[in-house]
């Protein structure tokens, strides 16, 4: 096995967040009372609509959160993420608010990669000092920022890693960049 090789890793998406607009005032309070499924938080100022309850077997399941800057939605892909809010802008409609579905935007990705390695936390940070940082008593990942794709890493010594960009594209490219310096610090086996 060597870092050149073809290595199929499968890379889990687990929340996907975007942000759209809706253009009209919303009244969460009449959201929260008229609408399904609704929590409404008045001490925080946001109103919270559960998708899952509206979706059948085959559909995406969703958490739809309005705080007072915009409509934030948290989900397992960007196509689902895009379901999602037009569902919830149309249920908005059907509670008689003017809504105009736009600005749509992915502004957060977070994914799970296992390593088929453990790795050698103390290694990888002095090889990747510039970009990786590790302090043990704080937290027992190494964090590695990759600033032109706008992504951080957190590097456990399991080879677990968990990857937070800005789209899926950019998670992907992340994993495919770390791989062989992960590789370099892996744990022999005995």
């Amino acid at each position: 096995m060597d870092a050149d090789s073809d290595v199929a890793l499968d890379i889990l998406i687990t929340n996907v967040v975007c942000v759209f607009r809706t253009r009209c005032h919303l009244n969460l309070r009449k959201i929260a009372l008229e609408g399904a499924n609704v929590i409404y938080k008045r001490d925080v100022g946001e109103s919270v609509v559960d998708l899952a309850a509206y979706t059948v077997s085959y559909g995406p399941r969703c958490r739809l959160t309005r705080v007072t800057g915009g409509l934030l939605s948290l989900n397992r892909s960007e196509e689902e993420a895009k379901f999602g809010a037009r569902r919830l802008a149309r249920s908005l409609q059907k509670l008689g608010f003017q809504v105009i579905f736009t600005d749509f935007k992915v502004v957060n990705v977070l994914a799970v990669c296992n390593m088929p390695f453990e790795i050698r936390l103390p290694e990888f940070t002095k090889n990747n000092r510039p970009h990786a940082s590790y302090e043990p008593e704080l937290h027992p990942a190494v964090c590695y920022r990759i600033k032109s794709l706008r992504a951080t890493l957190q590097i456990f010594s399991t080879g677990s890693i968990t990857v937070t960009g800005p789209n899926v594209k950019a998670v992907a490219t992340a994993v495919e960049q770390i791989y062989p310096f992960v590789f370099e610090s892996r744990k022999e086996i005995l």
